[in-house]
């Protein structure tokens, strides 16, 4: 027998690798060995990182916020992170994981750095799924406020998962879970209590999730937000003057680690059909990181691609259509009651990839496509089908509670009458 197969042999993966037959010797031993590291790292060295200052006093005008998955702040924190620096007194840290571009080293040492912090905090926020923040037995006094970087309840996360293709398994979740020691949730309308409650397991702790809007879709209710945004278009992209602007968002495709972007979008056809009136500008989601090339004569003259170039946020106030398939911008796309199309065509084998909280057809306020074609048919014959009603439906249903005073519904829940302003 192999020095691998014996190995193998000593741990629980045996049975399933020789049950399934899909896992190879090598590739079991490093899940195994994958799994035995984060074990240590969230049984062992955080919670002692944690616990070596957890009797320290709490720091009353500490305020943290931790960005999981990138290098920088991410909208979904921007607009708080911003009110409560120019607005209140408040000592406010960042915590910049990073997770997926750094090494286990340095990942290692940035939680560690972020749970000692954390003991003695009073506030902190986060926008995503955080084993390390989870994996500790928290102070009563910390308040922890989960603001999530979506709105609205579109695919499936978390626990809604468990049981499909995409993410961790239950058995995983259960063990290291994402979502403990959340004090706040706040969504974007009580419609979607009970997704959060099921993705997040907080089904009998409903009271936590609070419908008092996203603080990120604030800034669409900001005259200056929208001038800004044409006059970062009209310098980014200036064929885009004069014209009509579609926006193609799709999400990624596979898991987050290997985010991959759809390649069937065709800009020649568009071209070919709207080049006279219309110009298309694409916007891959941040975690993808090889980009669909736009062929080399429609570049800067009719298609543009600004996924590092320009924010969401702009790109939402200045389109005038929104190409989507499975993403959340169309629930902050909504507030601007414009036209919507989804190519979705793919819709089945990302169904059992990774579900959606309602019916597709049901959810989607607009045309769901197949093919270039349609969506192309569509545009050309907008002012008699697009459904302005349909969109103001989904609106209410899923957006109720973003007004532009989100931000201020938020501090007011988190600090309440203890608010620290200059």
């Amino acid at each position: 027998m192999s020095k691998g197969k014996e190995l193998l042999k000593k741990t629980p993966l045996r049975p399933l690798y020789w049950k399934l037959r899909k896992i190879p010797p090598v590739k079991a031993l490093r899940k195994f060995a994958g799994n035995k590291r984060r074990d240590k790292l969230l049984f062992q060295t955080l919670p002692k990182a944690y616990n070596a200052h957890r009797n320290d006093p709490i720091d009353e005008r500490k305020v943290i916020f931790v960005e999981l998955r990138y290098n920088k702040l991410m909208n979904s924190m921007e607009e708080l992170y911003r009110k409560l620096k120019e607005e209140y007194d408040y000592d406010i840290h960042l915590h910049l994981i990073n997770n997926g571009s750094i090494s286990r080293k340095e990942y290692r040492k940035r939680c560690q750095k972020l749970v000692a912090d954390m003991a003695t905090a009073k506030y902190v926020f986060l926008s995503d799924a955080s084993e390390a923040v989870s994996c500790v037995d928290l102070r009563p006094e910390t308040v922890v406020t989960q603001l999530w970087h979506a709105c609205g309840a579109f695919k499936k996360f978390g626990l809604s998962t468990a049981d499909l293709l995409f993410g961790f398994d239950r058995k995983q979740q259960e063990r290291h879970p994402m979502y403990r020691n959340l004090t706040y949730v706040t969504v974007s309308s009580p419609e979607i209590i009970w997704a959060y409650a099921e993705a997040m397991n907080l089904k009998g702790q409903e009271e936590k999730i609070k419908p008092v809007g996203t603080s990120r879709t604030d800034v669409f209710f900001q005259s200056e937000t929208i001038e800004t945004a044409f006059e970062h278009l009209y310098k980014k992209f200036p064929a885009a003057r004069g014209k009509k602007v579609i926006l193609y968002a799709p999400t990624f495709r596979g898991r987050v680690a290997r985010a991959k972007t759809p390649d069937c979008f065709d800009p020649e056809a568009f071209y070919q059909a709207l080049g006279e009136d219309y110009v298309v500008i694409m916007k891959h989601h941040p975690l993808v990181r090889e980009l669909p090339p736009i062929p080399e004569k429609l570049q800067g003259t009719f298609a543009y691609d600004a996924t590092k170039t320009m924010s969401i946020e702009d790109l939402l106030c200045v389109s005038d259509v929104c190409i989507s398939d499975y993403s959340s911008v169309i629930f902050e796309y909504s507030l601007f009651e414009r036209p919507m199309l989804f190519y979705a065509y793919d819709l089945e084998e990302y169904f059992d990839w990774r579900g959606f909280y309602y019916p597709y057809d049901e959810l989607t306020p607009g045309p769901v496509c197949q093919t270039n074609e349609e969506m192309i048919d569509y545009i050309l014959h907008l002012e008699e089908r697009f459904d302005n009603q349909e969109v103001i439906d989904f609106k209410n249903k899923f957006m109720s509670a973003c007004d532009g005073h989100a931000t201020e519904r938020i501090i007011d829940l988190v600090f309440g009458k203890d608010a620290k302003s200059f």
